[in-house]
């Protein structure tokens, strides 16, 4: 069985190398055909596409030069300068300057793909060669295409180059690689494919967001699991992409199965909600209705912003996806911005989905200064234009505790659908706060004196709350009783909450927030 699963990935991995998958899809992909055509046949010498998905632009690039006549060559550092489709290489070529010469004699319109080319443009001299190599190319139709994960030129030539965004895959390439690898299985009567009309929808849900290699991998890996394909490897591919989400240092993903979130109180927006999922419906779009864009929730620490984000895609029955707006920094110019443009784009390709940016202040902050070189205001500028001209069904929810360093246009009416405050629970959502921590410790609440218990956590966050009862579970298990009131009561004595320690700064945030926000509750 092992000799056959390992047969079986092999002849999947030689199809992605032949060009079987590229056949497969190539219809779905006709958009991106179509703007790389558009960008050659106006005279643009340098396109660069930063991606790591070479073989997808390869295939795209193959499909441009059949619709345009041009035949297409590939240069790497270590096999030269070859063509397609028959993959000869030419002599002599294998430097990047030698390359760049052979290139400027040519006389034939075509297309270059270089790969991992930029680093050499820091040589002088192969800089100098491929900017006389640009200006030719301006006065014909033959076009470099520079790609790799990163694609960063000097500042002489960046006037030269094209950037395009290549999207992640959407549902019809998705769907091309999943029928390529059930075929590539046809007649190998140990594989069984069992997926039902709706099955295949869910597990291309699952896929979205994955590279075209990841998919085709997470799919492999599933059936080598167990010799088959059917709904149980939803689950599978889903834990291989949160594994994928997660290895990027962007995003991290809550499946819909995983998330068990529960939210005490909080009727206001549990009521606006309901209104909002209208939004998503067929009858909304009949009616030219935009799909709510997403919900801003401000408030004291641990008072539940973080759980109200997963209730909403709990709620919405949809994935999660978790961006701290802190990772977006790096110390590289232009770096911040393509982070977001990445994330958007991971959101974007996973639609529907809840994108909960949390501590939004972070990343879209500054107070509007030039403390940071102007970085967060040209986050904010990317972010604010994203959320105006997104089509797909993100709902964006973002979490904010420090609202003096985000910029006035930030809060304006109108970013958002709605704005929300959440302030300190009161003695009937800290009631109904302590069932859920004591039930999900498996603590009958009706053992304690809960009145008892609301009245002594006056001031106390949702989150203190929690920990109280934590704290006082440990202390219980180090002394060997049970968990009872009196110890419960022990340490919530002994805890200093916010509302003590922070009194002032609570006392502003709520006095900001008066007229301005609506209340949760």
């Amino acid at each position: 069985m092992v000799a056959d699963c390992r047969q079986a990935l092999q002849r999947i991995h030689q199809l992605a190398v032949e060009g079987v998958f590229r056949r497969t899809i190539h219809m779905s992909i006709s958009t991106s055909v179509h703007d790389i055509k558009t960008l050659i046949l106006s005279y643009h010498p340098v396109i660069a596409v930063e991606t790591v998905e070479e073989e997808r632009v390869r295939s795209l690039l193959n499909e441009v030069g059949s619709a345009i006549g041009m035949p297409v060559f590939e240069w790497s550092l270590t096999r030269g300068l070859t063509r397609r489709p028959d993959g000869k290489m030419i002599h002599g070529t294998s430097d990047p300057q030698a390359m760049l010469r052979h290139l400027e004699c040519l006389t034939i319109e075509a297309v270059f793909l270089l790969k991992d080319f930029t680093p050499h443009l820091q040589q002088p001299a192969v800089a100098r060669q491929f900017r006389e190599l640009c200006q030719k190319f301006f006065q014909t139709r033959s076009t470099l295409v520079l790609t790799g994960e990163a694609v960063q030129v000097p500042a002489e030539v960046e006037h030269k180059v094209a950037f395009y965004a290549l999207k992640l895959p959407g549902k019809e390439e998705l769907k091309g690689v999943l029928q390529a690898v059930i075929q590539s299985l046809k007649g190998n009567h140990r594989f069984r494919i069992d997926l039902q009309p709706g099955d295949l929808n869910e597990l291309l849900r699952a896929m979205g967001g994955l590279t075209l290699n990841q998919a085709r991998q997470a799919v492999a890996f599933s059936i080598l699991e167990d010799g088959r394909l059917d709904s149980t490897d939803i689950a599978r591919v889903l834990e291989r992409k949160a594994q994928a989400i997660s290895e990027g240092g962007l995003l991290e993903y809550f499946p819909v199965a995983d998330n068990r979130t529960e939210l005490g109180g909080f009727a206001n927006l549990k009521r606006w909600l309901e209104r909002a999922a209208v939004g998503f419906s067929p009858q909304a779009e009949k009616l030219n209705l935009a799909p709510p864009r997403g919900i801003m929730i401000v408030g004291v620490q641990g008072c539940g912003k973080s759980l109200a984000a997963k209730a909403i895609a709990r709620q919405w029955r949809i994935p999660l996806l978790k961006l701290d707006a802190g990772r977006l920094y790096d110390k590289y110019v232009g770096e911040s911005e393509k982070n977001f443009r990445k994330a958007a784009a991971m959101a974007e390709s996973m639609a529907p989905t809840v994108l909960w940016i949390d501590e939004i202040e972070k990343g879209f902050g500054g107070g509007g200064g030039d403390q940071d070189g102007g970085l967060s205001r040209r986050l904010l500028g990317s972010f604010l234009t994203w959320m105006q001209e997104k089509r797909r069904d993100v709902f964006v929810v973002a979490t904010a505790n420090d609202l003096s360093v985000l910029p006035p246009e930030f809060l304006r009416k109108g970013r958002f659908d709605e704005t929300f405050f959440v302030d300190l629970p009161d003695a009937g959502e800290r009631e109904g706060i302590f069932r859920i921590h004591l039930k999900l410790r498996r603590q009958p609440a009706d053992r304690f004196d809960l009145k008892e218990l609301v009245s002594a956590s006056q001031g106390f966050s949702g989150a203190e709350i929690e920990q109280a009862v934590i704290a006082a579970l440990y202390r219980a298990l180090h002394r060997k009783s049970s968990l009872d009131t009196a110890l419960l009561l022990e340490e919530i004595r002994q805890t200093v909450p916010l509302s003590v320690s922070r009194r002032e700064d609570i006392r502003q945030l709520r006095h900001y927030a008066q007229d301005r926000f609506v209340s949760v509750k």
